[in-house]
């Protein structure tokens, strides 16, 4: 039968060192006798201040009293002095402090679930309302964005080795016995398992435990070059709308507390094209709210060209942000995503913490050319001037939605290429963006399954207008810019460059210091424009070492009631 579960452990497996190794270590700085915190704490065995605490009877703030209380009786009978500073409060805090993720097991969690299988977190834990709580929050919090099921001993009143917890645990999964593997690091909690027909591994080292979970699932767990980083789904996500104005409304979704990230996506996109960035922007302590620009699925699209220039998205934003109450957030922005973010730093700099492009480059408006003529004499432009006649790019983009994104949307791997590469430079020539290329294109491997329908049903509802205005005011665009040439962006700024993007090459973005003084760069050299899917787990690390470097926010000013 084949194997289709995990069960994951938390102390001393997803998260250590466990307690076993905690206890052990605290004896030791508090020069108490050997095994002397377990005698107290495993006390009366089924009612013990452990057991009743795992159980979910009592909280641990009530087991640090019954814990203070059986070790100053255990001391007096055994003849040894506790130290003046001995807390088992303070003892359990230093193990959370101490206390770190295993990557590499949350990574094998992650590509297991991407492999079909349902991944669980089986532990025995507690309900914590001591002062470090929000700790446990946290890493909670985590573990239920990695896992399909978190299932705590203290929420069902069962507590591993009981075989009843893994009955539970079965039911929860609708599974077989035979059809999961249970990973602990304590044996006594697998022998009960191995009766029922698990496939079990006891965790002494991670190197070895991924081994062996390697041959028991049948997944490559190891030696992985670059393996995709958790996505996001859109059905677990709050889903929010801000009106802006009589017939405007944004559509977003948001995730995650503290420093407000805001992500805007570019051409023909949605939302989700940020699905890999945001549980890894969450993870990194930041409240990730990714908008889904004017035009775009759920957000409105007015008929007006006028709505999408870039001086009216950007004061649309600033009105997001105010109904949100969001006085500045770091702004992420990619392909015409890129472009709202330089303007909004360029225009709104009160607004913005700092800047991050991905692809799109900032250059200052010049006002001795004139925008159009420029654009022309660029060839691989040709494709902007076919879009400007409404109606026309409308028809051939959304005759068939599923072809035109599996055509547009695809990684410059080789074995992702379609028989025929895109040609920008003629596109008006041919008579379409999509002349030549095959009616029923292959699936792409950056965009595929539900993250394609989901893509499809967003083109279906706002059709293709929207989306192609932005590109219809390259006038208006350039005369506002021009009201700012002389302007700097001053605070601190991101450019991502990607070497395979036919279009914004990163040659581009040369001399993009004279006017960001403060502008960090980075370069991911394998990889097109649609950085976000093609180079995740990449791209992740760059914006989450650059996040993590930047000042600290300052405190919000006190402004005095008028």
């Amino acid at each position: 039968m084949a194997r289709r579960a995990v069960l994951f452990d938390l102390g001393g497996v997803l998260f250590g060192p466990g307690l076993q190794h905690f206890l052990g270590s605290c004896e030791q700085d508090c020069a108490l006798p050997r095994n002397f915190l377990r005698k107290v704490m495993f006390a009366g065995g089924s009612d013990s201040p452990y057991a009743k605490m795992m159980r979910g009877q009592i909280t641990l703030s009530q087991l640090f009293s019954e814990m203070e209380e059986g070790c100053r009786q255990h001391a007096t009978t055994s003849g040894i002095t506790l130290p003046d500073t001995f807390s088992v409060a303070r003892a359990f805090e230093e193990m959370a402090a101490k206390g770190t993720v295993n990557a590499p097991l949350l990574q094998a969690a992650r590509v297991l679930r991407r492999n079909g299988f349902k991944t669980c977190v089986l532990t025995n834990n507690w309900v914590d309302d001591s002062a470090g709580r929000l700790f446990t929050a946290t890493l909670m919090n985590l573990l239920h964005r990695h896992f399909d099921l978190v299932i705590e001993s203290c929420r069902v009143g069962m507590q591993k080795p009981d075989p009843e917890i893994y009955k539970y645990a079965l039911d929860a999964l609708q599974a077989k016995p035979q059809e999961v593997i249970l990973l602990d690091d304590i044996g006594e909690n697998l022998k009960p398992a191995q009766e029922m027909g698990m496939a079990t591994l006891l965790v002494r080292d991670t190197e070895t435990v991924l081994k062996e979970l390697e041959e028991l699932s049948g997944v490559q767990l190891l030696n992985q070059q670059e393996p995709l980083p958790t996505a996001c789904d859109p059905s677990n996500m709050t889903h929010g709308y801000v009106p802006i104005r009589h017939g405007v409304q944004l559509h977003f979704v948001e995730m995650g507390q503290g420093p407000v990230i805001c992500l805007c996506h570019g051409f023909p996109e949605c939302w989700l094209s940020w699905r890999f960035q945001i549980p890894a922007l969450v993870d990194a302590g930041f409240r990730v709210i990714a908008l889904e620009m004017k035009g775009y699925g759920e957000s409105t699209a007015p008929l007006d060209i006028e709505e999408y220039s870039q001086e009216q998205i950007c004061k649309d934003l600033v009105v997001f942000l105010d109904k949100l109450g969001i006085p500045q957030t770091v702004l992420v922005g990619h392909d015409w995503g890129g472009a709202v973010v330089w303007n909004m730093a360029l225009f709104y700099p009160e607004r913005v913490r700092a800047v991050a492009s991905l692809n799109t480059p900032y250059r200052p408006a010049n006002p001795f050319v004139d925008v159009v003529e420029k654009m022309k004499s660029i060839p691989t432009f040709d494709y902007q001037f076919y879009f400007q006649e409404p109606g026309v790019a409308e028809a051939e983009l959304e005759r068939d939605i599923g072809r035109t994104l599996k055509v547009l949307i695809r990684s410059t791997r080789r074995e992702d290429r379609l028989p025929i590469t895109f040609d920008f430079h003629r596109v008006r020539e041919r008579g379409g963006l999509l002349v030549g290329f095959p009616e029923n294109p292959p699936a792409s491997q950056i965009l595929h399954g539900p993250e394609l329908q989901y893509y499809i049903q967003c083109f279906q509802k706002s059709g293709f207008s929207g989306p192609l205005n932005w590109y219809r005011n390259i006038k208006p665009n350039w005369r506002w810019a021009l009201s700012a040439k002389d302007r700097k962006i001053t605070m601190p700024a991101l450019m991502v460059t990607a070497g395979k993007d036919v279009v914004l090459h990163p040659s581009m973005s040369k001399g993009m210091e004279e006017w960001i003084p403060q502008l960090h760069r980075e370069h991911i050299e394998k990889c097109g424009h649609w950085t976000q899917m093609e180079r995740p787990a990449v791209l992740n690390r760059i914006l989450v070492e650059w996040l993590e470097g930047l000042p600290p926010d300052p405190p919000l000013p006190t402004i005095s009631r008028l």
